[in-house]
């Protein structure tokens, strides 16, 4: 029989998008942890949820021309397994730079700087690697201006040029760029001169 958590619950992962990535916690403002945990293995016994690892879950989309279910982001892990610390995390090394399209090399360690603890875990062919860092360089900033940071300390201050400038631009909105503008100003000198010229390259190009 369906309890009222588990209908709430249920109704919670509905309205999440396909590929979302969830952890027990998630649901501990509705249940207890044990309970909300049981009615996340129930739904893996349903197939509503796939398990992604041990209290790590993800809601399914299946590919028809691909016959499989699609994997979850290790990005979506990664902030899952976040959350359930209570870290803040951003992309590093190749990731951070991936993800603002200033590399196009895929990833073979899903690399995060956090205010947490050094900690590896992994899943199918994945490995996420969380590497402690100063609460100074990553709880201070939003997740883009840390991202921003660690992509332009991982490309190297001799390899920066208009055309990566260019396309970090590209990747952040306006508001982004006015955060990460004021956050950046304690970072140092050469990173905030680069972040300054990317906040204003539409108007000093």
């Amino acid at each position: 029989m369906r309890t009222q958590n588990q209908s709430r619950i249920e109704e919670r992962i509905i309205k999440a998008e396909y590929g979302a990535v969830f952890v027990t916690s998630d649901f501990t403002d509705i249940a207890s942890f044990d309970s909300a945990n049981r009615v996340l293995n129930r739904l893996v016994s349903y197939e509503r949820l796939k398990r992604v690892m041990r209290g790590i879950y993800y809601k399914p989309k299946y590919n028809s021309i691909l016959n499989e279910y699609i994997a979850p982001t290790p990005d979506n892990v990664a902030k899952a397994i976040a959350r359930n610390y209570g870290w803040d995390i951003a992309p590093s090394g190749e990731v951070a730079m991936n993800m603002l399209g200033i590399s196009t090399q895929v990833p073979t360690v899903w690399s995060y700087v956090c205010n947490g603890a050094y900690r590896e875990y992994s899943y199918g062919n994945i490995l996420l690697k969380f590497q402690k860092t100063t609460g100074k360089e990553i709880s201070n900033y939003s997740y883009n201006t840390v991202l921003v940071i660690q992509a332009l300390k991982a490309y190297g201050k001799t390899n920066i040029n208009d055309k990566v400038i260019s396309k970090i631009s590209r990747k952040l909105s306006q508001k982004d760029k006015q955060i990460m503008l004021a956050e950046s100003r304690t970072t140092t000198a050469w990173i905030y001169e680069t972040i300054k010229n990317i906040c204003n390259w539409e108007t000093i190009r």
